[in-house]
């Protein structure tokens, strides 16, 4: 069963077009949403999404009214393929995505690629962000749970002898704090 999805962004677009579209592809019913493109907010998509079944092919007018990143679209169509629904995209950049045929799959498949070499640049970004960042001085990471003057009584009570569970429970922190803490002192 062709099942059709219409999006727009805001209350003043239209869904006339997309809804003409998606009745002429023969759906036996449409889903609408007036939400940003973002899964979220989507709940006629999410409802759809849940009615959607083996042999089932979700018919869009533009890719882009299923999301809004390549990485969300992929894992979208990949969550469809392993339920065994398939993918229609009437129009657009999209128009030669049918999942429910080979040269849909190939096409898909090219994004998929796309998509991950996407996250590996991302990735690459982020490591080189950091790694700028700790040149400069600056902390990656979670803030220290203790204080400089809650790491100096930690440590003076340490050297007296006194137990991880008794310095925790003295400077109300975790014993597993008080174990991190003391392992960085000694470096």
């Amino acid at each position: 069963m062709k099942l059709g999805y219409a999006r727009v962004s805001t209350d003043e677009q239209n869904l006339d077009l997309q809804l003409e579209a998606l009745t002429a592809a023969g759906c036996a019913a449409i889903h609408q949403d007036k939400a940003p493109g973002n899964r979220a907010d989507c709940k006629a998509l999410r409802t759809l999404l849940k009615k959607c079944q083996a042999g089932d092919v979700l018919v869009v007018w533009k890719l882009d009214r299923l999301g809004r990143s390549l990485i969300d679209l992929v894992s979208l169509v990949e969550e469809l393929r392993v339920r065994g629904v398939g993918l229609q995209v009437l129009t657009g950049q999209g128009a030669s995505i049918d999942t429910t045929r080979p040269e849909g799959r190939m096409i898909f498949g090219i994004m998929a690629s796309m998509a991950e070499f996407e996250r590996e640049l991302i990735r690459e970004r982020t490591r080189a962000g950091m790694q700028a960042a700790k040149r400069r001085g600056v902390r990656i990471g979670r803030p220290p749970k203790l204080s400089a003057s809650e790491l100096e009584v930690v440590q003076e009570m340490f050297r007296q002898g006194e137990s991880y569970a008794k310095i925790a429970k003295i400077i109300k922190a975790s014993e597993s704090t008080v174990r991190r803490s003391i392992v960085l002192l000694k470096m």
